[in-house]
């Protein structure tokens, strides 16, 4: 019989095969077995059969050189399915196309993934700057305005959670004070708008509105993101971009099936 772990009912060896999928994509790219094991708490035994059974089906490989894994390319597979059957990315195209040619920056479109917001399409800004594309980083969601456009509408119980858990400090400006951050969400349901200066990467900022489901829930954000000086000058929100990013989540939200009233964020 499978072991059933009865806290949660999950099946114990699909838990720690995902947790070691994890683990080998989080910072340290390859990890042996005894590394693993001593990461992730588990019998030595136990992680070198595991981590045979996902080579088998490539969801990792071992390095012929130093005997360490790393994840295989049946995960880039699954990836490139999730996006191309997410709704919200996939309606996103057009109009996120359309923001970044009427304004001349970046535009990313993210979801709400845990604690980070998940970059599901983007588009580069429309010169010929060098550019390296996003799509699949994490960003934690209290330190982008993608993040805060989103939770801002979140049920409360979700919302109170996160502005409870860990608040990591990206920059000098990275707002970690849960007061602080509450107070901003605040503002974001009277704007409907969030705004992020310099709270992820020193020099750059980032406007964002939410968007949202036929429920009328959040289902994501979309925001423009580039060099402090053009999109919030003295920490101010240039006017024209953020009239622009609302009108386009505007747009996108009533393609999503969301209600006139949802539509306008607030």
């Amino acid at each position: 019989m499978t072991p059933v772990d009865g806290r949660r009912g999950t099946i114990q060896s699909v838990d720690r095969a995902a947790r070691i999928l994890r683990a080998l994509g989080s910072g340290t790219a390859r990890m042996g077995v005894t590394e693993l094991a001593e990461h992730l708490g588990i019998a030595k035994g136990t992680v070198h059969g595991l981590v045979r059974t996902l080579e088998q089906q490539e969801f990792v490989e071992q390095d012929p050189g130093t005997g360490k894994y790393r994840l295989g390319p049946a995960l880039l597979q699954l990836g490139n399915a999730f996006l191309d059957n997410h709704e919200l990315r996939s309606r996103s195209l057009l109009w996120a196309d359309s923001l970044a040619s009427r304004v001349g920056e970046a535009v990313r479109v993210g979801v709400l993934n845990g604690s980070t917001m998940l970059i599901v399409h983007h588009v580069f800004r429309p010169d010929d700057s060098v550019q390296i594309l996003e799509v699949g980083a994490s960003i934690p969601w209290h330190a982008c305005a993608l993040g805060k456009a989103t939770v801002a509408y979140v049920e409360s119980p979700r919302r109170e959670a996160l502005l409870a858990g860990p608040l990591p400090a990206l920059t000098g400006r990275t707002i970690t004070d849960p007061e602080r951050l509450h107070d901003e969400l605040v503002a974001v349901t009277r704007n409907g708008f969030a705004l992020e200066d310099q709270e992820a990467i020193v020099g750059e900022a980032e406007i964002a509105a939410p968007v949202f489901d036929h429920r009328g829930m959040p289902a994501g954000a979309l925001g423009l993101v580039g060099p402090v000086e053009r999109l919030a000058s003295e920490g101010r929100p240039s006017a024209a971009f953020t009239a622009a990013v609302r009108e386009i989540a505007r747009g996108l939200s009533r393609d999503m099936g969301a209600g006139r009233l949802a539509a306008r964020g607030g």
